[in-house]
């Protein structure tokens, strides 16, 4: 009995599971590239995310807040801060939106330890800026547009993003090369600039930010 496919194609994944095989395996890249930049720095994988994550954040994080981002459990998020702490590279404060509270903030060594940590993903970087622009622009738009998807099944950890700042006004200009506007800095906001992570983000009400990455679904 023959069962060849009807066509060459028949047995192609669907394009969705391509393109997210293609995502995995970046990751893959990436993650171990970061895992390479960390052992040399005598960290664990964790502890190295840690660090990346309160990289330029002048007002520090909470420990909550970093468990959720890693999606790991919160006494694990301590032991890593921990031993951050006692390398030096992370001390504790207190939170300035509750004195009760402890907030995490990188020291000034951490700080360089981050920047070299980001230098560990440069191969990927020189990659991405090999592309035209036009096609950035395009990549970058779809994975705002697969977040905002995402979102949808509350499996994406919140973002300091754009779409989720106060600051930010979706399509203002509609139809125009900018057409959304940063109301921080009183200026359209291009597509292409879109921040995945800012230090300036102030979280949007959970109706606007929804509406915001609906402006990608």
């Amino acid at each position: 009995m023959d069962i060849s496919p009807e066509t060459p194609w028949d047995a192609t994944p669907d394009l969705s599971a391509r393109i997210v095989t293609a995502i995995a395996r970046l990751a893959s890249v990436l993650r171990a590239g970061m895992w390479a930049a960390s052992t040399a720095e005598q960290l664990n994988p964790a502890q190295a995310d840690i660090v990346q994550l309160l990289h330029r954040r002048a007002r520090g994080m909470r420990l909550s807040w970093l468990a959720q981002q890693l999606s790991i459990s919160t006494p694990s998020a301590s032991d890593s801060v921990a031993a951050l702490v006692a390398k030096g590279y992370v001390r504790k404060t207190r939170a300035a939106d509750d004195g009760r509270a402890t907030a995490l903030l990188l020291t000034p060594e951490g700080e360089r330890l981050a920047e070299r940590l980001e230098g560990a993903l440069g191969f990927a970087d020189d990659a991405v800026s090999a592309l035209p622009h036009a096609l950035q622009v395009a990549l970058l738009t779809g994975l705002f547009k697969t977040i905002a998807e995402l979102q949808k099944t509350e499996r994406f950890p919140e973002l300091r993003a754009c779409l989720s700042c106060r600051h930010f006004e979706p399509n203002k200009f509609p139809g125009a090369a900018a057409p959304h506007h940063c109301a921080l800095v009183g200026a359209p906001l291009p597509i292409a600039f879109l921040r995945i992570d800012c230090a300036e983000h102030e979280p949007a009400d959970a109706t606007a930010a929804q509406r915001n990455w609906q402006t990608f679904a």
